[in-house]
């Protein structure tokens, strides 16, 4: 069959076959449709055409123009060429299903002067008529596609909210046969899940819920898509396992489809999945099917997730998830009404921060403080809250202590369970089997003993973990009564979880308005309890260039004013008898006086004494010069006879040499040396015992 529109210059070139099917379903399954369109090269040679080449790149591709078709932009680079007489398709709807690329098409052959053939007929894209045509079947072909889409997806969208409509579930649920959702029947799946939840809402975020499990290695069910048999793999969790199943509405007996949206990127291969908030999803039908929680745990679970996120709008309080921070993502800034940002020192103290506008518009820093002397502050306040609540507390302590332990072990129970019926089950395997089919029995027997080890492994983690819990007795009642008694002492205990502090603060606390003054160099907190109470309070904040090891002023003022007297040896006992410490808490010592020294650039007592001009002496050397005792001395110091300075108490007194020689001073020690005791006083005894001669 030949076309007079064929002419020698179109045989001239090559024919091109353009094979595409739209999915990998049509290119595994449909695949007479596949041998109609490889035969149209048959049919090229029969008009004539001796080069024909087959362009096959686009099987399992849509032509909608949602996806990216590299046989398409092939057969337009091969246009260009202009070495193409004529494209065959077994329909329009192959070479495209939407107009653009349609339209586009007919242009370029237009342009080469290539012509579209087919089955049906050989069309030229420059002769009007063919024109004409050739546009209403592209038309066609993209309304047909629109309604088929159209079509499947009303169908799709009326079955969903029934509720009917089935589709891969989270492991834990599962599809009935009578087409209902029901709970696994697995009963380990069941404990397994149920465990998540429950650690998850006692531990508080995902993070330390994958802690848990990973460090009790207790595995998770996971869904492993493949044909028959058992669906559910067991391993260790990640972050997106647990993820997963604490978001989920199908363990709150929920039915939910239309969860999440495509949004297009700006090229138009590019889409995006958005999860839309409860209210925009497209089927919610809640009491659906049997559920692990209730629909307010879910909400209450997914509203603890939220609050976790620490990266979303600066509005929003954070939830307590560890950290040494009590009051991170609490405290709001009084100036401009932005949460503080939290960040840790390298020692692991707390620093807060309000950024401002500085990520926006390069701007200042509001406020930054450290949370050292702050966070005390706050703990205080709370303390003197919860102390009726803490007897309850520590009442729920020992029993929760109990039930993390036989959370454990009960997971690892179940666990045995599961591997001694696998064994069972590849026992009877091998049994049943030919003895004669060697091939098929040794197989069969190394499950067995796979299966074995398995159960044998499982055994001794379980009995280990039963040694764990018999060598760690549980808490002693009586004595968490008395720590809920001394609650400060508790919630200082470096051994209290800091997530259960940040919990406590989250209770009572909505949120902290916070200030500094320069001035006054501290922290103002306006405290706004959940209650509907507000409270202030102050903390210290220190000033710039101080830290938490900086010497007390105290103790700087003392070493520089005896510097100039006295040396490093005197000015330590003196600091030590004022019970006044280094700045990391240790008594003083000569070398210790003199780093300070050399720190803050004091000089010592030889070189400030070239610059005295008055010379003095001692309390001792005193005594000496004058004659009499140091007690005489001090006595004519206290009376203000004996001109002297002492710098601070306990300091050594300092006595200028001329005031020795003052009249006053002579007169006053000449009349104390002018009483001379008689002899000893008789006792009274000695008295009453007198001896009378002749008696």
């Amino acid at each position: 069959m030949k076309s007079p529109k064929l002419t020698p210059e179109h045989l001239g070139r090559r024919a091109v076959v353009y094979v595409r099917q739209s999915t990998q379903h049509q290119v595994v399954g449909n695949l007479e449709s596949q041998r109609r369109q490889y035969a149209l090269v048959e049919l090229a040679r029969e008009m004539g055409f001796e080069e024909v080449e087959v362009i096959d790149d686009d099987l399992g591709r849509s032509g909608s123009g949602s996806v990216e078709r590299p046989g398409f932009e092939r057969l337009f680079g091969e246009l260009a060429g202009r070495d193409v007489g004529a494209i065959f398709c077994l329909e329009a709807s192959r070479l495209a299903r939407n107009g653009r690329e349609w339209h586009m098409l007919l242009d370029m052959c237009a342009f080469v002067g290539a012509l579209i053939a087919g089955p049906e007929g050989v069309y030229d894209p420059r002769n009007g008529d063919d024109r004409l045509l050739l546009g209403l079947k592209g038309s066609v072909a993209e309304y047909e596609l629109t309604m088929l889409r159209q079509r499947a997806q009303k169908a799709i969208e009326a079955k969903a909210a029934r509720g009917e409509l089935q589709f891969c579930l989270p492991v834990g649920v599962c599809w009935a046969d009578d087409g209902s959702i029901e709970l696994n029947p697995d009963r380990r799946v069941q404990e397994a899940i149920r465990l998540v939840f429950a650690k998850y809402s006692e531990l508080g975020s995902v993070r330390q819920t994958l802690l848990w499990f990973r460090q009790e290695q207790i595995p998770l069910p996971t869904r492993r898509f493949r044909s028959g048999g058992d669906n559910t793999k067991w391993a260790l969790p990640t972050m997106h396992t647990i993820s997963r199943i604490v978001t989920s509405p199908f363990y709150a007996g929920a039915y939910v489809w239309g969860r999440a949206e495509q949004k297009q990127g700006s090229r138009s291969e590019t889409r995006t999945w958005h999860y839309k908030p409860i209210d925009k999803w497209r089927v919610l039908i809640r009491d659906h099917h049997p559920g692990y929680i209730s629909w307010d745990e879910y909400l209450r679970i997914r509203q603890m997730k939220r609050d976790n996120t620490h990266r979303h709008a600066n509005g929003r309080r954070k939830a307590g998830r560890g950290g040494k921070a009590l009051l991170s993502g609490l405290l709001r800034c009084r100036r401009c009404g932005r949460r503080l940002n939290t960040t840790y020192s390298g020692r692991g103290n707390p620093y807060y921060r309000c950024i401002g506008d500085s990520r926006t518009t390069g701007g200042p820093s509001c406020i930054a403080f450290s949370g050292v002397n702050v966070d005390p502050v706050i703990a205080a306040e709370l303390l003197a809250v919860v102390q009726q609540p803490a007897l309850d507390a520590a009442l729920a302590a020992t029993d929760e202590f109990e039930r993390r332990r036989q959370d454990a072990i009960r997971a690892v129970e179940v666990e045995l369970e599961q591997a001694r019926y696998q064994a069972r089950l590849a026992e009877r395997r091998y049994e049943q089997a030919d003895p004669e089919n060697r091939l098929v029995a040794a197989q069969l027997e190394r499950r067995w003993n796979d299966a074995l080890r398995e159960v044998a492994a499982v055994d001794a983690k379980l009995a280990a973990r039963r040694e764990a819990e018999r060598s760690t007795p549980l808490p002693d009642r009586a004595m968490l009564l008395a720590l809920a008694a001394d609650l400060p002492a508790v919630w200082h205990d470096e051994r209290t979880d800091a997530r259960t502090k940040q919990r406590i603060a989250r209770i009572l606390i909505e949120e902290i308005l916070v200030d500094i003054d320069l001035e006054q160099g501290q922290v103002i907190m306006l405290i706004h309890w959940a209650g509907g109470r507000h409270s202030e309070a102050f903390a210290k904040r220190r000033r710039q260039g101080q830290h938490r090891l900086t010497t007390s002023k105290d103790a700087v003022d003392i070493i520089r004013r005896m510097a100039a007297y006295w040396d490093d040896s005197v000015i330590a006992n003196t600091l030590n008898r004022l019970r006044l410490e280094t700045a990391t808490g240790l008594t003083w010592t000569a070398g210790r006086v003199r780093a300070t020294r050399s720190k803050r650039g004091i000089t010592d007592a030889a070189a400030a004494a070239k610059a005295n001009q008055e010379p003095a002496v001692t309390l001792k050397e005193a005594s000496v010069a004058l004659g009499t005792s140091t007690i005489t001395v001090r006595r004519l110091i206290k009376d203000g006879v004996l001109r002297a300075e002492q710098i601070v108490p306990y300091a050594p007194w300092r006595i200028p040499e001329a005031a020795l020689t003052a009249p006053e001073v002579v007169a006053a020690v000449a009349a104390t040396k002018q009483y001379v005791r008689r002899g000893p006083r008789q006792s009274k005894r000695e008295e009453l015992n007198l001896v009378i001669p002749g008696i």
